[in-house]
């Protein structure tokens, strides 16, 4: 297949925001090959990528660099390719108008030659790496029409702006094999365990939904984390759940813990991104607790003081997911994990087994290792201290306990929050691992505020006001934040929020959005407000909020009655979550069961 067809269905994709004739575009697009390698191409292409996002593999280029690929390859001056950008905002719409001007199209190449060089980009290394990255995109952009320049200009800056994601895909995939969804289930559920697009497309095309479960959890390819689903107090959980094994809800950084055939680590975030490098100790400790062994772990890590042995708060513990200075920060701030679940042990899958076997297992790995609060160190029923021991393991069961009545929880939850958590997650008994579902067989109880809203929100940032003022040097003062909605795959409105971040952290915000902004409304967005700048959904931020409330305004939400939902008050919390996908932040569903349960009181007391 020619990316020239590639590009075409890019641009009818880019031009309608209707996910069902997304799905049917991205399906047609797959019919047209009966090459599964081919296929798998085209998926990681519409994502943008040429690899699963847990493989540490970047482009490497930004603006300059893809200015330059341009002006070499059509031979421009440069300041002409930056008076066209000037004019248009976007690299994509330059290399096409200056491509425009050309009389002659060019033949173009096949999808897997464009891969093909595509990803000698991406692995460009070293010496002399500028200029050969360079050279090679400006020679795919030199055998390209303006239709597939558009698209070859924004892969490299992560701009593709065709408005899908995961879910898109994985309906397409099916829509192209059955003209129905019947598949994706099945689709699901292997991209869940294995978190790579490109391989479920493969295994699909070639072999049908039987060849989709051949794909199994596999040490070193991260599992998409399980996630819990909310209930306002206890009495609720445990007429949803009876009998149930409750954990403290720990707020650190998540982080699943691969050990390959005893000695290999590889440690991955909640957003699938590969952290190994940027927590050597929990490497280390790996090893040293689970040496020989094959074994995936899901935990939390948090920071502790190693003078005191007091655990920070996560605005701290997230400092440390950074790529530089690590070994001074290990010494600072050094880390531990608290394990809270085993996934795969010795090539044994244990994701379908019971909770209360898994967490056996896991203690039989780790040992009882003075978990602070410690299950089996502990002779109270209640938590009562949470102090590191900075010369015991690196990696810690985390506590739990099993109850059955709302008058045990309640007191747990209380004894948790007295050591500075954030809540506590309760656990069916008997449930499984789910693999990237959030479902009712984990559910989170936090902290409630007085008469404030009961939970913080995760928002998304889409766009943002440059500021009056003082603020007006920052050239930012008001942010626009969304909610997920995974049926339409949207970010919707929820609030503008102007609250929160310091001097420092506004200017700190803007070189985070900078980069994504956009000249329009970015595709997955829906929003009737319009912002200064509209950035592409990314930056995941925590908000606090004194209540929910409808809104003629936002987007989120909104019914018949033409009234969404929006946040009274906002105040973000922290920085950045710098630990989510935006498809990570709170739903639209979630919201809403929110403003039904807000300003009911609390169904058990301290």
């Amino acid at each position: 297949m020619r990316f020239a067809r590639v590009a075409e269905h890019f641009n009818r994709l880019e031009a309608t925001r209707k996910r069902n004739e997304m799905v049917a575009i991205l399906a047609a697009l797959f019919q047209t090959s009966n090459n599964a390698t081919e296929i798998a191409q085209i998926a990681y292409l519409s994502q943008g990528r040429v690899a699963p996002t847990f493989e540490q593999i970047e482009f490497g280029m930004g603006e300059a660099l893809v200015a330059e690929s341009l002006a070499q390859a059509l031979d421009r001056p440069p300041a002409e390719v930056a008076a066209q950008f000037a004019r248009l905002g976007d690299y994509g719409l330059v290399a096409a108008a200056l491509h425009a001007d050309d009389a002659a199209a060019p033949a173009g190449q096949e999808v897997a030659a464009v891969f093909k060089t595509l990803t000698q980009i991406a692995h460009t290394a070293g010496a002399g790496s500028v200029a050969q990255k360079t050279e090679l995109l400006a020679g795919l952009l030199r055998q390209s029409s303006a239709s597939e320049a558009k698209h070859l200009a924004r892969i490299p800056l992560g701009r593709l702006r065709l408005g899908i994601g995961d879910p898109t895909v994985m309906d397409a995939l099916s829509f192209a094999r059955t003209e129905s969804k019947a598949a994706r289930k099945p689709i699901e559920r292997a991209y869940n365990i294995c978190s790579d697009l490109g391989l479920v497309a493969r295994t699909y095309w070639d072999e049908g939904e039987a060849g989709l479960t051949t794909i199994k959890v596999a040490a070193g390819r991260p599992v998409r984390p399980a996630a819990a689903e909310r209930l306002p107090g206890p009495e609720e959980i445990i007429a949803k759940v009876e009998q149930c094994a409750v954990e403290p809800k720990i707020d650190g950084l998540r982080a699943q813990l691969h050990l390959l055939d005893g000695d290999e680590v590889r440690i991955f975030s909640r957003n699938l991104e590969n952290t190994t490098a940027m927590f050597p100790e929990l490497a280390e400790g790996l090893v040293a607790q689970a040496a020989g062994r094959t074994v995936i772990l899901d935990g939390e890590a948090v920071a502790y003081d190693p003078a005191t042995g007091q655990y920070h708060p996560f605005q701290v513990t997230g400092t440390r997911k950074r790529k530089y200075g690590i070994e001074k920060l290990r010494k600072t701030l050094p880390l531990k994990l608290f394990a809270f679940d085993i996934l795969y042990l010795d090539g044994e899958d244990l994701t379908d087994r019971p909770y209360t076997e898994r967490r056996e297992r896991l203690e039989a790995l780790l040992g009882d290792g003075r978990a602070p609060p410690g299950r089996a160190a502990k002779t109270d029923w209640l938590p009562t201290e949470w102090i590191a021991d900075p010369e015991g393991q690196a990696l810690l069961p985390s506590d739990w306990r099993i109850v059955d009545a709302a008058a045990d929880l309640d007191a747990y939850f209380y004894a948790t929050i007295g050591l500075g958590q954030e809540g506590i997650l309760a656990k069916r008994l008997d449930s499984p691992y789910q693999a990237g579902a959030r479902n009712y067989n984990w559910i989170k109880l936090k902290r409630s505020y007085r008469g404030e809203l009961q939970d913080t929100i995760d928002g998304v940032i889409v766009g943002y006001w440059q500021g009056k003022g003082h603020r007006a040097q920052f050239g930012i003062g008001t942010v626009l934040t969304a909610l997920y909605d995974p049926d339409q795959e949207r970010f919707v409105t929820v609030t503008r929020l102007g609250t929160g971040f310091s001097e420092e952290e506004w200017v700190a915000l803007r070189q985070r959005l900078d980069p994504q902004r956009t000249p329009e409304q970015p595709a997955r967005v829906n929003s009737q407000l319009t912002p200064d700048v509209w950035v592409e959904p990314h930056v995941v931020i925590e908000i606090q909020a004194d209540e929910i409330t409808r809104s003629p305004f936002h987007t989120a939400g909104r019914g018949p009655d033409e009234l969404g939902y929006a946040l009274r008050f906002p105040r973000v919390i922290g920085f950045v979550r710098e630990d989510k996908r935006p498809e990570d932040a709170t739903t639209v569903a979630e919201i809403v069961r929110l403003y039904e349960r807000q300003g009911q009181p609390p169904t058990a007391k301290k």
